[in-house]
């Protein structure tokens, strides 16, 4: 499987691991692109950004409505074997989802859970859905896409942005969201959840407050059950990486990195 890895470097080298970000549903490795590939750069990380199977310039488009996360996985483990060293990975909502299904086969020398999914499963995500938008939530299962969801840039406003983002800059992030895996968020609600007592690599688990797809009770259960601690940033909504306050996320993931020395 080919896959698109975009990378931006630091001006000289200094000895950090370099990163690997992982994108979530409906998006792309442009999110990474917007603000965070440059400022990990700018503060010495090789950041590289993968496009799973079927996103971007990655082959497997054609199969993409029936991929699993096993095989989202296995894209993370093909990035990684690609880079120089062995990456830290921080990855958002379904990113995060996949990474907790890599590290139960493989280790990492840290990993940043960026709102995503418990080990619990997306059901509670799924009934919020169904019950504001019943009708949307309907034309997702009778076509297996998820599309409906960010039909409009109002509804991926409402889904993963916060209201006070400009209207120039909400029409040009709904433009560059794509299909989605219909499996995918299958296995996310109940099919194929994560093991936690298999991972063994240190996380950092953040919410954020704005957080319209995941409840703050979700990021608890999160850290809960790697038996580490949580933090939620105010002020940013679901797509904290394109958000506004960008950098009170990046900030926090850049103090993580620098107090374990990565």
């Amino acid at each position: 499987m080919k896959l698109e890895i975009i990378s931006k470097q630091p001006s000289s080298g200094n000895g950090h691991a370099p990163l690997l970000f992982i994108h979530g549903m409906l998006h792309g490795a442009w999110c990474w692109d917007a603000h965070f590939l440059g400022y990990f750069a700018q503060h010495g990380y090789p950041a590289y950004a993968v496009n799973l199977r079927g996103h971007g310039n990655s082959e497997g488009r054609e199969r993409l409505r029936w991929t699993r996360i096993a095989d989202f996985a296995d894209d993370v483990a093909d990035a990684v074997r690609q880079l120089p060293h062995s990456p830290v990975l921080i990855g958002h909502s379904m990113g995060g989802f996949i990474i907790q299904k890599y590290l139960q086969t493989a280790i990492a020398p840290g990993a940043v859970l960026l709102s995503s999914p418990s080990p619990n499963g997306l059901v509670g995500t799924a009934l919020s859905i169904a019950g504001r938008h019943p009708m949307l939530f309907a034309k997702m299962n009778a076509t297996f896409s998820l599309r409906p969801l960010i039909a409009t840039p109002q509804l991926a406003r409402e889904a993963f942005l916060s209201e006070d983002l400009p209207e120039d800059q909400l029409l040009s992030y709904w433009s560059r969201m794509e299909e989605e895996s219909y499996a995918a968020l299958l296995d996310m609600v109940a099919l194929d959840l994560p093991d936690p007592a298999k991972v063994k690599t240190p996380l950092l688990v953040l919410g954020v407050e704005r957080d319209n797809m995941l409840r703050r009770s979700d990021i608890e259960a999160t850290a809960r059950a790697y038996n580490t601690e949580f933090e939620i940033v105010p002020g940013v909504a679901h797509d904290s990486m394109i958000e506004q306050r960008w950098e009170n996320v990046a900030d926090r993931i850049l103090d993580w990195l620098n107090e374990r020395a990565l």
